[in-house]
């Protein structure tokens, strides 16, 4: 699903002259977005989730359509009920971007057809490009529904506002934590919590050649800094992404060369960006921050 975000919109998605898609727009590339009833093939079981109702309460909330994707389907009619997927923004007339800047923005998967739940994820993204392009820097939180049930649509309501809101309070972050200047000290300390979280098996064991250092190696010039954002996405990044290399020895004394994997599960990384996120928040604490209430 992250690996789509940059491949899902048009020019509207601009960040130095975006637009939020009209619904004319939107209905043109996914009408499926606009099923409010389940396709035929769907037991009496299934509960439609309406993607518009959801997409049109977003809207006074301040995010707006900015790309949208809809899967294919051979099977005639079914098009109006398939898999869609929409990027949503926070547009705010007042507010100018420039590449480095950190935005949030959410991913919306829901179909009518029964081939896939409805997920909102919320996430934290690094502007590469005004023409929209953007790199995941951690997500904030998820909401997954599957269509079953009652009650199912304000189900989907109640979730999906719950990240909206706590999006809202993670885009402060940015401007807060960059004030907060760390020694070596602390930066290998919130390292060596990082290691343990992406480590650790079920115990708390940490058994990996990997150290605390490597959580802090720059992958850019930009990331020079001392600061507690700086060093979060530094670290969230390497643990994330993975190519870091160790050796290990085995009972034989036998070296083998190791590298670690780049996480690719949706659980797995909302998991591990949780819990850096509480870690830099901890830290920042530990600096005197207060979170904004």
């Amino acid at each position: 699903m992250l690996d789509r975000i940059n491949t899902t919109y048009g020019n509207h998605a601009r960040f130095d002259a975006g637009r939020g898609m009209t619904e004319d727009e939107i209905f043109k590339i996914a009408p499926s977005v606009f099923a409010v009833t389940a396709h035929e093939s769907r037991s009496e079981r299934f509960a439609p989730i309406p993607t518009i109702e959801i997409v049109r309460g977003l809207k006074k909330e301040g995010f707006e359509v900015v790309g949208v994707k809809q899967g294919k389907s051979r099977v005639p009619g079914k098009a109006d009920f398939t898999k869609h997927l929409l990027r949503l923004r926070r547009m705010d007339a007042d507010t100018s971007f420039r590449v480095g800047d950190t935005v949030v923005e959410s991913l919306l998967k829901n179909a009518n057809d029964g081939t896939a739940q409805y997920e909102l994820l919320s996430a934290l993204w690094r502007i590469r490009c005004m023409n929209s392009l953007v790199a995941h820097m951690g997500t904030i939180d998820t909401v997954k529904v599957r269509h079953t049930g009652k009650d199912i649509v304000n189900k989907v309501i109640e979730g999906t506002y719950s990240v909206v809101e706590n999006s809202k309070l993670a885009l402060a972050a940015p401007q807060d934590w960059a004030q907060i200047q760390l020694d070596r000290d602390e930066k290998l300390a919130f390292a060596e919590a990082a290691r343990a979280v992406r480590f650790a098996d079920a115990e708390g064991n940490v058994n990996t050649p990997i150290q605390a250092d490597q959580l802090l190696q720059v992958r850019r010039r930009d990331d020079q800094e001392n600061n507690l954002w700086t060093n979060f996405n530094v670290i969230q990044e390497n643990v994330i992404r993975g190519g870091l290399h160790g050796v290990t020895v085995d009972a034989n004394n036998v070296r083998r060369n190791v590298s670690t994997r780049q996480v690719n599960g949706i659980d797995q990384d909302v998991k591990l960006n949780r819990a850096l996120w509480i870690l830099a928040q901890r830290m920042a604490e530990l600096k005197g921050w207060k979170e904004a209430a």
